[in-house]
């Protein structure tokens, strides 16, 4: 047993006690300039530090001697410094060589632009290194490690056998975190739970106080990721109990719309088709209308591929609207695109009978005042529509079913406005983008979802081709060959003009983005291709700047056959629906993310001819960015892509996907290894949410205040809207 302690030392101890909602600079070592830096890293409470996960660990454990280090493995290696060389081979380039000993033999280090290590590094420090061994010019080495100094020459190497490593900032080293992480535990780590015991128990779950050290200190490997997956479920099942709670308060309230969906409407609308639903698009129309048919409010996501027809889904709900006699609106993210759906869906509620109205920000004044009065009298039941549809001066009479088109695309405040103009409106979201299951959860665990994962038309099909840039003769002549038959092309840049040239293109990780010195523009492009390897073809530009007027004449004289090659930005990424364009040629990229190219690539292939698609990439083959553009052309299976994507880079980017207007920010939790605990996390949300709705029981207050805490800010963003 342990001495007892005096009385001065628990004074110490009480007054050094803090609590979790305390500011950081409470902590020791956290004040000051280190504050400061603390706060860049998001680290403004003491429970913030203690739920900063360390990235990775270095297990001294499992640490191996020089001599036993092998060739093309990864290892981590401790030895004495014993010589430090700082190269400049050339300008700009600096190269730190450390010669690094133990009993069993010696081992060079390189690090590239990193000169000052070589005033930090100095002969005699302990240093640990983690890389992949090689072995060149008669040493083993290794090239730009993970690397650590244990102590400076003459120090006592007195190490944790299992060493965590933090995300960092400037002015703040990684020991230093651990300094700061240490005295949190130490005067503020002996949490009260806030998950019932029983849940706990049922889950095999390790207690909140000692996760929290594990994670931090682990006694084993094996310790660390019991911890860190009692924290990951933790983050995950208050997210799925804020996200039901955002969804208690937005219907809060709220007087639900019974909707007829049996109606002459949807019949007439049904026998207007020119093809028969599939088993799949039958079965969302019947999960649609059995939503808008009962007595709480629709929130549904309609996911499918591109080419699977949930255009021609959403058609039930807006006749629904008009068999229930009230009005419905569908908002697109383009005008283009808009403008597409009254095109494709007009005629087809004409003939059942809807009366409908397209309104954008090209649509001319007189006609836009008609439209708004029509809709406010009642005596127009659909209107097609941008972000124009949320202007003031379009009102609706009875707005209750709201059909929003790539709803990501859209801000929170522009998705609750829409349905400020009919409370209590049904919600179909739809979007092309796959979205994995478990992805799904997390972003939408409050909305049901009805998937179409197949085409009822596949065709003759879309083959991709990576083609490097030295090669795009290819894809010149290809497009060429498709003019001549009388084929359109499109040429897809990812610059609008070259006053872009230093913006940020996409969410791809730098790593994978090839290092070439020149990012094609449109505008450039339409210059160069009509002077050269396109010359005598009748070649336009369209850019998401031009104006809305604009771009639909442009658009249109396309879809018409006056122009044969588009030469457009990601505009044209989403529902523009051309049969007659086969080819498509992407400069650069390796600049855009996955679910971009696989959006673009659906606009070819979309009538009786294979569509040809040429990605031009300036990365070697082999690189990281040429191997995830090779996935494009293994598969056209978007959500294979998605499933692949989430394990290549996980939820941060999932596809190119972004949540404009916010979204939940998984700091802990890992989609890919975490699956089950997302099911199990979603599972619990609706069981507990089942049994008390607020979470106001004694059991459940504490949870419902790590739920407030964690993601307080839903709730703030759904009371401001």
């Amino acid at each position: 047993m342990g001495e007892t302690p005096t009385v001065t030392e628990v004074g110490e101890r009480l007054s050094r006690t803090v609590s979790l909602t305390d500011d950081v600079s409470r902590l020791r070592y956290a004040s000051g300039a280190r504050r400061v830096s603390l706060g860049r890293l998001g680290l403004d409470r003491v429970r913030d530090v203690l739920l900063h996960v360390p990235s990775r660990y270095l297990d001294y454990t499992s640490r191996v001697d020089i001599a036993h280090a092998d060739v093309g493995s990864e290892v981590t290696v401790v030895g004495t410094v014993d010589k430090v060389t700082l190269k400049r081979p050339r300008p700009r380039m600096a190269i730190v060589e450390i010669f690094l000993l133990d009993d069993t033999g010696v081992i060079e280090v390189t690090f590239f632009r990193q000169p000052w290590l070589a005033e930090q590094i100095k002969r005699g420090d302990t240093l640990a290194v983690s890389g992949k061994v090689t072995f060149e010019y008669g040493f083993k080495r290794m090239k730009a490690p993970f690397h650590e100094r244990l102590a400076s020459a003459g120090e006592s190497t007195d190490y944790a056998r299992i060493l965590p490593v933090y995300h960092v900032c400037e002015g703040l080293s990684v020991a230093w975190v651990r300094r700061i992480v240490s005295s949190a535990l130490e005067d503020a780590g002996d949490v009260c739970d806030f998950l019932p015991a029983s849940l706990v128990c049922e889950r095999g779950l390790m207690s909140l106080g000692r996760a929290l050290r594990e994670v931090h200190f682990p006694s084993s490997l094996a310790a660390k990721e019991r911890a860190r997956r009692r924290l990951a479920f933790d983050e995950l099942l208050c997210l799925q109990l804020a996200l039901r709670c955002r969804q208690n308060i937005q219907l809060a309230g709220v007087e639900p719309r019974v909707h007829v969906v049996n109606g002459p409407h949807v019949a007439a609308l049904r026998a207007a088709l020119p093809f028969s639903l599939t088993d799949e698009q039958g079965r969302a129309v019947e999960e649609i209308l059995r939503d808008m048919a009962s007595d709480q409010v629709m929130n549904r996501l309609l996911l499918g591929d591109v080419g699977t027809g949930k255009t021609a889904v959403a058609a039930f709900a807006l006749a629904a609207a008009a068999d229930s006699g009230s009005q419905a609106a569908m908002m697109a993210p383009t005008s283009v695109l808009a403008r597409q759906y009254a095109q494709k869906l007009g005629p087809l509620l004409d003939e059942a009978g809807v009366s409908w109205a397209l309104i954008t920000g090209a649509t001319a004044p007189a006609e836009r005042e008609a439209s708004c009065t029509a809709l406010a009298l009642g005596q127009t039941t659909v209107v097609f529509g941008t972000t124009a549809v949320l202007s003031d001066d379009v009102a609706f009479d009875k707005l209750s079913v709201v059909v929003i088109d790539e709803q990501h695309r859209f801000g929170v405040d522009q998705r609750a406005a829409l349905r400020r103009k009919g409370p209590g409106a049904d919600l179909l979201a739809m979007t092309a983008t796959p979205i994995p299951r478990t992805l799904a959860l997390s972003l939408y665990g409050d909305v049901q979802r009805s998937v179409i994962r197949h085409r009822p038309h596949p065709g003759a099909g879309v083959r991709t081709t990576c083609l490097p840039i030295e090669r795009l003769d290819l894809a010149y002549g290809a497009i060429r060959e498709a003019v001549d038959a009388g084929r359109q092309a499109y040429v897809v840049c990812p610059l609008a003009d070259d006053a872009d040239e230093g913006e940020e293109l996409d969410d791809v990780p730098e790593a994978e983005v090839s290092r070439s010195q020149n990012v094609r523009s449109a505008a450039s492009s339409l210059r160069e291709l009509s002077r050269g390897a396109l010359r005598g073809l009748r070649l336009e530009l369209l850019t998401g700047r031009m104006p809305a007027a604009h771009k639909d004449e442009v658009m249109e004289r396309f879809r018409s056959g006056k122009v044969d090659v588009l030469v457009s930005t990601t505009v044209i990424e989403v529902g523009v629906d051309v049969p007659n364009a086969t080819v498509m040629l992407v400069y650069d990229a390796d600049r855009f993310g996955l679910a971009t190219l696989h959006q673009l690539r659906g606009r070819v292939g979309r009538g009786d001819c294979e569509g040809q698609v040429f990605l031009s990439c300036a990365a070697k083959k082999g690189s990281p960015a040429r191997e995830r553009l090779a996935a494009l052309e293994r598969t056209s299976d978007g959500f294979e892509l998605a499933e692949l994507d989430l394990r290549l880079r996980h939820e941060g980017e999932v596809l190119g996907y972004r949540q404009h207007g916010g979204g939940p920010e998984l700091k802990i939790s890992d989609l890919v290894g975490d699956a089950d605990l997302v099911e199990l996390a979603h599972e619990d949300a609706l069981e507990l949410a089942r049994r008390d709705p607020e979470l106001a029981s004694a059991e459940l207050r504490p949870l419902a205040r790590e739920v407030q805490d964690r993601f307080g800010a839903y709730f703030e963003e759904v009371e401001r809207t």
